[in-house]
């Protein structure tokens, strides 16, 4: 781990850096080789309180400052961020185990989103509307909710982090974060330095590093936050949703997928070879939009399985510092020990294997799976890894159906000659997002991100961000005298 990070294995509590308090330790390590990357005493639910009494404490000003002094903080991050970036990148390598080319791509997204954010600060706009009562002028102001509480995932750290932070100081808030244990500073304590180096006020951004082994629930049943924003698994997100429901919190819960990539029978079959490996391998399949299942109209079956198999075989799988890498470790060896069971459970059933990779610690190589017949639960449940599923169909019809077939519906794509044959496709399937001629996985600033069903409840980026992040409020002015009947 590069110097820049080693500092920063601490609690970020109200603009202080300092160990926690807790009477046992987080240990991060490298997923490629095992390397002890850092040792973080965890925070305790006494450190989580004090986190958020500092953000509500300092929200208040904050929320009042101008919004362009407040729009100048995330220029100076977006700078940082900019200056920063191979520091930024080799953490992530480090400590996520992607490849250059996977931080690369996060830290690009990073700093669109950042871009989005310094307009966002700008963003929130009341209304006047009519009433039926002379006299009288209703105003609707759009204010922050005050402090967002923000649990992040291992897969995309520093992105889906930022993406919910960002937007929420920048409209006005303040912040939690509690970054996963596996990436507590690309996810965490990174971007808290950042944003305390731009100059953010302390105690407005705050970063705990703990568990619930420590605090229990304490993070979501706190008083003070009144939003809560989760990136994670469906059986966590559904602890999540529920106990925030049970606090009249809202929440903005986005979980896993199984994604399906789908090729028509007049589709371009390269291009759509290249776009299902990338669907399905970028960083090593650990990403929640990534393709599970990739379905082909029978008639290109063997030509795109032929192809896309020859190509999978060219993925790389080694360290992620080496350049020349495609395939790194998953984050730890309970998620390889699944993945090995999940290519046996799918020969158990019946598939046959066109490609299967062996399993060396953390580092699982591609496997590529065919036949699995459609009735196996293994096609209706997310797999978090380098393994796929490549079956046939036979016309569209059984296609939307297969697609469908599934508790999730975050993300998709179809591939096929012509694009509104593709778009009618896509408007059956029961999904928060699907793309036509792509690949599955796309994130962009002001799209609406989210899924339906098991995927996920509500939406971030954009005016869905400015939805999630605020809230409204009536005042009524009554400039005449109204009348009462008694």
């Amino acid at each position: 781990m590069p110097p820049y990070s080693t500092d920063l294995a601490q609690q970020y509590i109200d603009g202080t850096w300092r160990p926690g308090t807790g009477s046992w330790d987080i240990i991060t390590f490298n997923p490629y080789d095992g390397e002890k990357l850092a040792s973080i005493t965890i925070a305790t639910v006494e450190e989580v309180d004090e986190a958020y009494r500092a953000a509500a404490r300092a929200q208040k000003q904050w929320a009042a400052t101008n919004a362009y002094a407040r729009r100048a903080v995330f220029e100076k991050v977006l700078r940082l961020v900019e200056e920063r970036e191979a520091e930024i990148s080799a953490l992530l390598v480090d400590e996520a185990g992607g490849t250059f080319g996977k931080a690369a791509f996060e830290l690009h997204l990073a700093k669109e989103f950042l871009r989005e954010s310094i307009q966002l600060s700008l963003r929130p706009e009341g209304r006047i509307l009519p009433s039926p009562i002379d006299g009288k002028e209703n105003r609707v102001y759009r204010e922050p909710v005050g402090v967002v509480g923000v649990i992040s995932p291992f897969n995309v750290p520093f992105l889906l982090s930022l993406k919910s932070v960002a937007p929420a100081l920048a409209l006005g808030n303040g912040v939690v974060l509690k970054p996963h244990q596996n990436t507590p500073v690309s996810g965490g304590t990174v971007i808290a330095k950042l944003f305390e180096d731009a100059g953010l006020p302390p105690g407005l951004l705050n970063v705990v590093v703990t568990d619930i082994a420590e605090i229990g629930d304490a993070f979501l049943e706190h008083p003070i936050p009144r939003v809560i924003s989760f990136t994670g698994s469906d059986r966590v997100g559904r602890h999540v949703a529920t106990v925030a429901a049970s606090h009249f919190k809202r929440s903005v819960i986005e979980l896993g997928g199984n994604s399906a990539f789908v090729v028509l029978d007049d589709a371009d079959v390269d291009y759509a070879v290249d776009a299902a490996v990338f669907s399905r391998f970028v960083h090593q399949g650990q990403v929640c939009m990534a393709a599970n299942r990739i379905l082909v109209d029978r008639s290109l079956a063997d030509e795109f399985t032929e192809k896309f198999v020859a190509k999978v075989r060219t993925l790389k799988a080694g360290d992620p510092r080496d350049p020349g890498t495609a395939i790194g470790p998953v984050i730890n060896s309970s998620q390889a020990e699944a993945l090995s069971g999940v290519v046996e459970q799918a020969l158990g059933e019946g598939a046959q294997a066109l490609l299967h990779g062996t399993t060396v610690g953390n580092l699982v190589e591609p496997s590529v799976l065919a036949g699995l017949p459609t009735d196996s639960a293994l096609l209706r449940q997310e797999i978090f890894g380098p393994v796929v599923f490549v079956n046939a169909f036979d016309g569209e019809e059984e296609a939307v159906r297969l697609v469908n077939e599934t508790p999730y519906g975050l993300s998709g794509a179809v591939h096929t000659a012509d694009v509104e044959r593709g778009v009618a496709f896509a408007r059956q399937i029961v999904t928060g997002m699907f793309h036509v001629n792509d690949a599955t996985v796309h994130d962009e600033p002001i799209v609406p991100f989210g899924g339906e069903k098991n995927s996920g409840v509500g939406r971030l980026n954009g005016e869905a961000t400015l939805e999630a992040f605020t809230t409204t409020k009536w005042i009524s002015v009554q400039h005449g005298r109204s009348a009462f009947p008694f």
